[in-house]
């Protein structure tokens, strides 16, 4: 089974900047070949797409709230996706997660970032925006 790895959540005020990092502890699964996304989960909230980037190109697509504000990317030379946030609010707090496809994920570019087509998640990283 593929395993994501998170990382880099923590405790930030209001306005602050966190970056997330997501790779894969399983060989044979490189993130270079796969299109990634972020997904985070607030408590007492549905599951929602933040982002997601194409494996080449890369196309990248925002949802609406985060749009501007936080940005994806990749280091092809680690295998690595990150996710950098700034001026983060407390309606970012949530558990966020990063998942891959088995095969293949369409990152259209748009502010729809649908869980559908991922089949491997991590465990999650926590991220909590508090003064």
């Amino acid at each position: 089974q593929v395993q994501l790895v998170e990382s880099g959540g923590g405790l930030v005020q209001p306005g602050g900047s966190l970056r997330l990092s997501c790779t894969s502890s399983t060989s044979g699964y490189t993130l270079d070949y796969y299109a990634i996304g972020w997904f985070r989960q607030a408590p007492g909230k549905e599951r929602e797409g933040v982002s997601c980037i194409s494996s080449s190109d890369p196309t990248t697509g925002y949802a609406d709230s985060v749009k501007g504000r936080f940005t994806i990317s990749r280091d092809y030379t680690k295998g690595m996706v990150y996710l950098e946030m700034k001026d983060l609010k407390p309606e970012d707090t949530g558990l966020y997660y990063c998942a891959g496809p088995e095969a293949y994920y369409y990152c259209s570019g748009s502010n729809q970032i649908s869980a559908d087509g991922m089949d491997y998640w991590g465990k999650g990283t926590l991220v909590i925006v508090s003064s």
